[in-house]
């Protein structure tokens, strides 16, 4: 069985989606998401430790080897991220429950559950598959479910949102799609390692390789939210059902950042993409708009999701300016912040779930005096708020101090002012909503209301004493962060 396990990781979600829906019991199909995201985890603890002890495995589907048959490869790089995917749906599931009571229909809840096993599904094949085009129809897969759960929102405006995505969602798969029909064409593979193998010889004269590299970079950096392709961000993050958008906050980019990295690391290799593409000149100049606009947006936005989802823009700013570092500290503190990120995002949204679930709302307003009125659900905003401005002790500081680093490494001075500044934004749009929530009274039209049931708080707690956690003793996160950066910028799988 231990053997089966890659296959099993995108199987089980993928055909206990359809069983739920045929099904079409609520209950039963929430149940069966808790199930599923546990098995996920318990598969991604294994593959992850199997891994470390033995290097990486590879799958081939139906005995046919690659380059022939579509091959799932497991290694660091994606064990890693495997284990960010199904942690944080691990938490979800459970969570989702009372969360969706308030802000979906009841005659759409097996539908939402259908639509969240089948973008896990999506997520989990993109990351551990190691074929090209196999990882276009798993992130169809993924994008058509998200479409549908962001569109389940209450306001009226998470359709707007969601067919903007689309629309934007669909540029960026025909891009990729594109990319892939250029190797494709170039080499007669779509394996990764193959084509991998195969291009070393055409890196220096293929004005078509160039074209797909270009392909790949702005297909993918559309549905990583990179600057200034992240128009369908905000909207979507803000206007979807609040679980939801933990959900893709702490996952979808993430998986999307990892894609990219594969392609530039694995398929293309780290001399043509900072030697001959020069990829950092694009993603610094960037990162730096990235982290500083969306940072500055975000301390005037007056909802809670919409100032977040700016802020990830900014966070997916971090990660791409590791990636234009072009060292070793740099590439480091990108991997980590796919993981810390997942957990700083995860709770902060949880926790504005959490208030809306007793409030109605997510605006400021909602926020004032709910401090002595829902103690834990701030607590856990405020460390979240915390980790999100890089506080020590937090994760938030890990990757930010490998940000640092690699800035002073490289000599880039102004690029560690950028990362201190942002922090010092950070510190404003966090305390507007501490200043909210332990300043200000309740206003006369809003109802007292009582903490969120434990069914809620626990599940962002988990998520909270995370980001403590993994601050504090980051030994496990760092060393795979920084052995896996090492293998990147080798060239190697």
């Amino acid at each position: 069985m231990t053997e089966q396990l890659p296959a099993l990781q995108v199987v089980i979600p993928l055909l206990i989606a359809p069983v739920i829906f045929l099904l079409n019991h609520a209950r039963t199909a929430w149940l069966a998401g808790v199930a599923v995201s546990w098995v996920s985890l318990l598969i991604s603890i294994l593959l992850l430790m199997q891994v470390l002890e033995s290097g990486p495995i590879q799958y081939e589907f139906g005995g046919w080897e690659p380059p022939w048959g579509i091959a799932y490869n497991v290694d660091k790089l994606n064990a890693f991220v495997l284990l960010i995917v199904s942690g944080i749906a691990a938490v979800i599931f459970p969570f989702s429950w009372q969360s969706i009571q308030r802000e979906i229909p009841a005659k759409l809840h097996v539908l939402f559950y259908t639509a969240l096993l089948l973008c896990f599904a999506g997520l989990l094949g993109m990351t551990i598959t190691g074929d090209a085009f196999n990882l276009f129809v798993l992130l169809e897969i993924s994008s058509l479910a998200t479409y549908t759960l962001i569109s389940l929102g209450k306001d009226r405006r998470s359709l707007t949102a969601a067919f903007q995505y689309l629309v934007m969602g669909t540029i960026g798969s025909t891009f990729i799609l594109i990319g892939v029909g250029l190797l494709y064409m170039l080499t007669g593979t779509l394996n990764m390692a193959d084509l991998a193998v195969r291009l070393d010889d055409l890196q220096d004269s293929s004005r078509t390789l160039q074209a797909a590299f270009a392909f790949l970079v702005v297909g993918i950096g559309l549905k990583l939210a990179m600057f200034p392709l992240h128009l369908w961000l905000p909207g979507a993050y803000s206007t979807a059902p609040s679980v939801v958008s933990a959900f893709l906050a702490a996952t979808a980019t993430k998986v999307a950042v990892y894609a990219l990295l594969r392609f530039l690391f694995t398929v293309f290799g780290a001399d043509f993409t900072y030697d001959l593409m020069h990829v950092d000149y694009l993603f610094v100049p960037l990162a730096v708009i990235s982290i500083l606009f969306a940072s500055l947006v975000a301390v005037f936005q007056s909802g809670l999701k919409r100032m977040l989802a700016y802020s990830s823009v900014a966070q997916i700013g971090y990660m791409l300016l590791g990636i234009g570092l072009a060292n070793e500290h740099g590439l480091t503190a990108t991997l980590l912040h796919l993981f810390n990120h997942a957990l700083m995002k995860g709770a902060l949204f949880l926790a504005v779930a959490m208030i809306f679930f007793r409030t109605g709302g997510s605006s400021m307003r909602y926020l004032a005096g709910l401090g002595q009125q829902m103690p834990w659900t701030m607590a856990a905003f405020v460390i979240g708020g915390l980790s999100l401005i890089g506080v020590p002790l937090t994760v938030g500081f890990i990757s930010k101090w490998y940000l640092i680093l690699a800035s002073i490494e490289r000599g880039w001075w102004p690029i560690t002012a950028v990362i201190l500044i942002a922090s010092l934004i950070a510190v404003v749009y966090v305390w507007r909503v501490v200043e909210m929530a332990y300043f200000k009274q309740r206003p006369a039209d809003l109802p007292a209301v009582k903490e969120a049931p434990l069914g809620l708080l626990i599940p962002t707690w988990i998520l909270v004493l995370a980001n403590l956690w993994f601050g504090i003793n980051a030994t496990m996160t760092a060393g795979i962060a920084q052995s896996t950066a090492k293998i990147l910028l080798g060239g190697g799988a």
